[in-house]
């Protein structure tokens, strides 16, 4: 069974791996994305949420494939991203990683056209105010590398326990983020972008267990050779495991939360 833990090298040799690449039809390489995607996908189809009429909800969804593989298999999904302009004002739309609506997010025709009319809504969301219309009406949430972008460490927390209010009794939310590999004092703390120190995972962990959600996670880190190579600024993307953020190493870490 696939458990929440750190982008690591080993992994892409898994056939989750594989099969996820071929679902998403995506060229085979050492690239944290990926990983998040097949990650996430692989986390919601052990866990049998990937059925036609379960429900699902994405956080700043971008242009990322998930939401169509996931409408493919039947399931109605609403997919959401924070507005145009604010998008525009923090470089998301400049570099393409901006939907503004269902065709940007079947870019690759994953998922018929006419069955992503018809499971899928694409809505404009704060995931700091998520709506409270959401409450109790979904079976899945996710988001890949999101939270971390929200304002600051207090509020990337304060979003994983309100997320989970989205979900039904035996829902279950898959999200990764940015993990600091360098230090567990210090860190990157900025309005667009924030890397959580393992601390910072480990309050979130212990918050959400006090709500009464079980959580699954692992700080293993790997030590495989392409695991020591840290890119840099302008990334190369292969591998892209670890790279370098300001003055910290980060990688991605995945975390999976069931409602009881």
């Amino acid at each position: 069974m696939l458990i929440s833990k750190l982008c690591g090298e080993k992994d892409f040799t898994t056939p989750w791996f594989v099969r996820g690449c071929i679902e998403l039809k995506e060229t085979f390489r050492y690239h944290r994305k990926l990983w998040e995607w097949c990650y996430i996908l692989e986390a919601l189809r052990e866990r049998s949420m990937l059925y036609p009429f379960r429900r699902g909800l994405g956080f700043g969804v971008g242009r990322e494939p998930l939401t169509s593989v996931f409408a493919s298999r039947g399931c109605e999904i609403v997919a959401t991203d924070m507005d145009a302009e604010k998008a525009k004002a923090q470089g998301w739309a400049d570099t393409n990683q901006h939907a503004l609506g269902l065709d940007d997010l079947n870019e690759k025709g994953l998922c018929n056209p006419n069955l992503m009319k018809r499971l899928v809504t694409y809505e404009t969301v704060d995931m700091n105010a998520i709506p409270e219309r959401y409450h109790g009406k979904f079976d899945f949430t996710w988001s890949s590398c999101s939270f971390e972008h929200i304002g600051s460490i207090e509020k990337g927390k304060r979003f994983l326990l309100e997320q989970m209010k989205c979900l039904r009794s035996g829902g279950v939310a898959v999200h990764t983020t940015e993990y600091n590999l360098s230090s567990n004092e210090d860190t990157l703390e900025a309005e667009v972008l924030v890397i959580f120190r393992k601390r910072d995972i480990e309050e979130m962990v212990a918050a959400l267990r006090q709500e009464g959600y079980l959580v699954e996670i692992d700080y293993t880190a790997g030590t495989g050779p392409f695991e020591s190579i840290v890119d840099v600024p302008p990334f190369h993307f292969n591998p892209h495991l670890r790279l370098q953020l300001g003055q910290y190493v980060s990688t991605s870490v995945g975390l999976i939360i069931h409602k009881p």
